[in-house]
């Protein structure tokens, strides 16, 4: 019997499919005995456990029936059906209104950020500072939590000590006071926003998002059917002033720390903005993703802890300042939306895990994630520094600087040569090694300038210093064609 297996999955699982191959298009068996599994086990060079396995699989699906002291026989019903095919067919079922907008906005583009294989430096941004004693630490909080957290499934709105927590480390470093029942634990900021899209909107409801944006929040809105517009951010922040008429149902801020531009929603703007809310009863999502680093002063309050009329949604992540596969966030939700928010989250997923909620919890309590976070912000500074000090060295009179005095990012504007002159640039610093990102794509609409998002975070000082020079050549080096028109 010649059987030949696919290489996916167990091996009793690969057997069990070429056994059925054979067995359906008759492949020389007719409907009599199969081969004795010791037998079979020496034709295969596999163990006779992995034989028996995948017979008790065809048994139980009615292709072969035992007969006591006589062996395994093929019925005659095996043969009846088609061969199993190595690949279903691409179909196109009839999708729904969902599915059939998320293959209109989703555009599956790679994560934020990310690193191309085989750079040698790479200026990543949205890419947290991870060290080896973070690592350790939450392995020992790992550890110690899997011992004591209990095997049933979790609350749905999370496990009460973290979210204790998470309300005192907000008191203590963003300003916001809160109740654990105002906490609902998520798998970071990418659920806070389907969970709201969910609670808030219905198919044609108005959101808005800042101009420049993070893209994926603008598509989780456009696919569970929200009508996006876009409202321009300048040195203050968002242009409060700019808001559609009539108002949208949900604003989506980055107010800290805007993305990717990196300003910071100035005091004036923030009452005009919560003011807004209260008068149009619309609701303010508020995501701050890195809000707390800054190096020019304390960590500014969070937009949240302004907001007297409850329509602030707050989110925080642990994703962003430990590490992206973590998968923990947070939300600050006002009361008379408890109930429906915890049925949303119900409904995705029951809850998060256990085990990481409560290391996390201890993380928090202990003191560790505080210590992390000067440890880290320390780091953070100097990388930053370095980054300005080569730019300016280097780049001096090619750059303009946006420097945000905050997060782990800053945006280089390019003086000489048109948007187009970035893409080039792009790939002459990649045939170098490095990896250069650019600002575009966060637009819904081009900017009149060429812009790279420059991350410090997964450098050391001296790969930034060496990267910074391998660019500027690279952008001496661009042909004059690519350069403004004069």
């Amino acid at each position: 019997m010649h059987l030949e297996l696919d290489g996916h999955g167990p091996l009793h699982a690969q057997l069990t499919r070429a056994l059925k191959s054979v067995l359906a298009g008759g492949g020389g068996i007719e409907v009599g005995r199969l081969p004795a599994t010791r037998q079979l086990a020496r034709d295969l060079r596999m163990s006779r456990n992995t034989v028996l396995a995948a017979y008790e699989q065809l048994r139980a699906e009615g292709f072969i029936a035992g007969r006591v002291g006589s062996g395994s026989y093929v019925t005659p019903s095996a043969k009846e059906g088609d061969p199993p095919a190595r690949s279903l067919p691409e179909t196109r079922p009839p999708q729904s209104a969902f599915a059939r907008r998320g293959r209109r906005y989703h555009q599956h583009a790679q994560m934020p950020g990310r690193a191309t294989p085989g750079m040698r430096y790479a200026f990543s941004y949205g890419v947290p500072y991870t060290n080896p004693a973070l690592i350790d630490a939450w392995s020992r909080e790992l550890t110690r939590a899997a011992a004591y957290t209990p095997p049933a499934y979790p609350m749905t709105q999370g496990l009460p000590a973290l979210r204790r927590a998470v309300c005192d480390y907000l008191a203590r470093r963003r300003g916001v006071q809160a109740l654990p029942e105002d906490v609902l634990v998520v798998a970071g900021t990418q659920q806070a926003m389907s969970l709201s899209a969910r609670v808030l909107l219905d198919v044609g409801d108005g959101a808005v998002v800042e101009e420049p944006h993070y893209t994926a929040m603008r598509e989780v809105l456009q696919m569970h059917g929200a009508r996006v517009d876009t409202v321009d951010v300048d040195a203050q922040g968002l242009r409060v002033d700019r808001l559609p008429d009539p108002p949208p149902r949900l604003v989506y801020v980055t107010p800290s720390h805007q993305f990717p531009t990196g300003v910071a929603m100035s005091l004036e703007r923030r009452r005009a903005l919560l003011d807004y809310a209260s008068r149009h009863d619309c609701w303010i999502f508020e995501d701050d993703y890195d809000g707390e680093f800054r190096y020019d002063a304390r960590p500014l309050a969070a937009l949240r802890s302004l907001d007297r009329s409850g329509h602030v949604i707050y989110v925080g992540s642990f994703s962003k300042v430990l590490f992206p596969s973590l998968r923990l966030g947070y939300l600050v939700i006002p009361p008379g939306l408890r109930e429906d928010y915890v049925n949303a989250k119900w409904q995705d997923d029951f809850g998060s895990p256990a085990i990481e909620q409560a290391a996390m919890a201890g993380f928090i309590g202990d003191g560790g994630f505080e210590r992390h976070l000067r440890r880290t912000g320390r780091a953070l500074e100097e990388r930053r520094s370095a980054l300005l000090a080569a730019l300016h060295r280097e780049l001096g009179d090619e750059l303009d600087i946006a420097d945000s005095q905050a997060g782990m990012h800053l945006v280089a504007w390019l003086r000489r040569f048109s948007p187009g002159g970035v893409d080039a640039l792009i790939a002459s610093a990649r045939q170098r090694g490095v990896d250069l990102y650019p600002i575009a794509p966060y637009y819904s609409r081009p900017p009149e300038r060429g812009g790279l998002l420059m991350g410090f975070a997964s450098m050391s000082v001296a790969e930034i210093e060496q990267a910074v020079q391998i660019v500027a050549g690279c952008l001496r080096a661009m042909p004059d064609e690519l350069a403004w028109p004069r």
